[in-house]
């Protein structure tokens, strides 16, 4: 009898050794120790004196506080939390090593990013709570023995968010920064510009915002129903508030790609100046109808002066090595029965309208490389010869990535298949939701993406930066409507660009998103499966012991 309990509490004991900390995404390695350390109202942070590193420092001093009630203090010399500088270069840039044990936590990395998202893991390390923007009683706040080694599998790990279609406010951009952040992605391709609607002010063309920035209607209901609201919609971002966003994300090391669409998806800039379009007299409007439209531009010398204006003056704003010049679903039919356009063509000898489309992209390619940056584009500049310092995004599948690949350029996977953040989360014929654009992409098959496809050798595998998701958002008016497109998809991606492929499991996964959802509750995201009103937006759910 003896011999049963001891061999019970063994295996109780053991599991209690092997419980894992429900981490998102998921540490490359894990273990863990029996005990915790608890904070208090004496716990101090310190951080090497170095203003990045401070901020961290500061960062996390402010969101314990926050949660605890108590005043987390930051020190010089050695805290109960510190951060340190390591030596382990395997860690690059963005990994940390984490130890918690009962003298307190240490978070060492190679640089302040690293230990960003060392503090990301201590959060998560922590009750949920945490995450209370009110101080909250009743809570042991522990951290469990751990170690944690942790370094990223991709480089580039983002998430994209359209604002043509539907303008978002500064306050919500900050909110998506944080989350990107918390979920160690860092990457927000911001698309700026589309044909219904211009949402970057460009001094030197104010039109684009006085006239582009606003359509005369929206679509009501769904594309095939035809309808319009009848009533103006409009919005842009000033270039102080734009200095705004960026410097908030960089505090949070994410980095900004603005996205200025061309040579389609041009119709709002048409509206503002139509003799940049291939039919100078006639009257555009910004476009009200979702879709592609034939209005594109016209590659004169006047308009690639116009796009490398635009573009000048968006490289000063943004500090990205990246610029996403579009190039998706440019129509060729205006340049087809266009005589500039065929002259020019047979001038530069090109084989037809796609070669036309690559030589813009080539011109624009060799303007911002001429600036010390990089485009990048959607995998329809392929078609007609791809630009020799062009970053890819393989949107339609992943075959456009693999012929980049294979041709030595760089690539970001973001399929529609598994990634397309727009599309119905669960079957709409059994399950409520909000109008979509259609198609239905369950978190299972999102989290079954694997970017870097195995007909590509060792050498063109290095290619494959990332991943990123992508919200469009023609029926995403709001911001809650976007967190709940976004959200726990978006978290499936993130950890697809940080986890290993082995350490990749999605009943695992799903086990510690549901703890997950109880930080995106205190941080109030209205992701689906989240409690809802009959508008979609979240209901925050009753908390006990909240001060």
């Amino acid at each position: 009898m003896k011999q049963s309990i001891f061999i019970l509490l063994i295996f109780l004991w053991g599991n209690l050794v092997n419980a894992q900390p429900e981490i998102i995404p998921k540490p490359s390695q894990l273990q863990t120790a029996p005990g915790e350390f608890t904070l208090g109202v004496k716990t101090t942070i310190s951080a090497p004196v170095d203003n990045q590193w401070g901020k961290v420092a500061e960062m996390l001093s402010s969101r314990l506080t926050m949660a605890t009630g108590n005043k987390i203090k930051t020190v010089v010399g050695k805290g109960n939390i510190s951060f340190e500088v390591s030596k382990d270069a395997m860690l690059g840039e963005e990994g940390y090593h984490l130890m918690a044990n009962k003298k307190g936590v240490v978070i060492r990395a190679q640089t302040a990013k690293g230990a960003f998202y060392g503090m990301q893991t201590l959060l998560q390390l922590l009750p949920a709570e945490v995450y209370s923007a009110k101080a909250v009683s009743g809570v042991k706040w522990t951290v469990p023995f751990v170690t944690v080694k942790d370094v990223p599998r991709y480089g580039y790990r983002g998430l994209m968010l359209d604002v043509g279609r539907h303008y978002m406010p500064v306050e919500f951009i900050k909110k998506f920064i944080d989350l990107l952040a918390m979920h160690k992605q860092n990457q927000f391709h911001w698309h700026l510009t589309d044909d219904q609607g211009w949402r970057i002010e460009i001094k030197k063309y104010p039109l684009l915002t006085q006239i582009g920035s606003i359509r005369h209607e929206t679509m009501k209901g769904h594309y095939t129903d035809n309808k319009y609201d009848g009533t103006p919609y409009g919005g842009f971002y000033t270039q102080d508030e734009i200095r705004d966003v960026l410097k908030y994300a960089a505090d949070r090391y994410v980095n900004v790609i603005p996205e200025i669409e061309l040579p389609g998806h041009a119709l709002a800039a048409l509206a503002s100046y139509p003799n940049l379009g291939n039919n100078p007299d006639r009257i555009y409007k910004v476009g009200t109808k979702w879709g592609v439209y034939d209005d594109v531009f016209m590659p004169r010398e006047e308009t690639l002066k116009f796009l490398e204006d635009v573009l000048t003056e968006v490289i000063d704003l943004f500090p990205s090595k990246y610029i996403h010049i579009g190039g998706d679903e440019c129509p060729k039919t205006q340049w087809e029965e266009s005589r500039f356009a065929q002259d020019l063509i047979k001038k530069e000898n090109l084989k037809d309208a796609h070669g036309l489309q690559s030589y813009v992209i080539k011109r624009i390619d060799k303007f911002v490389t001429s600036k010390g940056r990089r485009i990048i584009g959607w995998d329809e500049i392929l078609e007609g010869g791809l630009s020799p310092n062009a970053t890819v995004m393989s949107w339609r599948g992943t075959e456009g990535g693999i012929t980049a690949a294979k041709e030595n350029h760089d690539v970001i996977m973001t399929p529609t298949t598994h990634v397309y953040l727009d599309y119905y989360q669960a079957d709409p014929k059994t399950v409520k939701q909000p109008v979509s654009i259609g198609g239905h992409l369950e978190i299972s098959k999102t989290y079954s993406f694997e970017p870097t496809p195995e007909v590509l050798s060792p050498e063109q595998s290095r290619h494959i930066l990332g991943v990123q998701g992508n919200l469009w958002t023609e029926y995403v008016k709001t911001p809650a409507y976007a967190e709940y497109m976004l959200f726990p998809r978006g978290i499936a991606v993130a950890e697809i660009g940080w986890s290993t492929k082995e350490n990749k499991n999605y009943e695992d996964f799903s086990k510690r998103l549901e703890v997950h959802k109880k930080r995106l509750d205190y941080l109030g995201v209205n992701y689906f499966g989240a409690p809802i009103n009959d508008q979609f937006e979240y209901v925050w759910p009753v908390k006990k012991n909240v001060k």
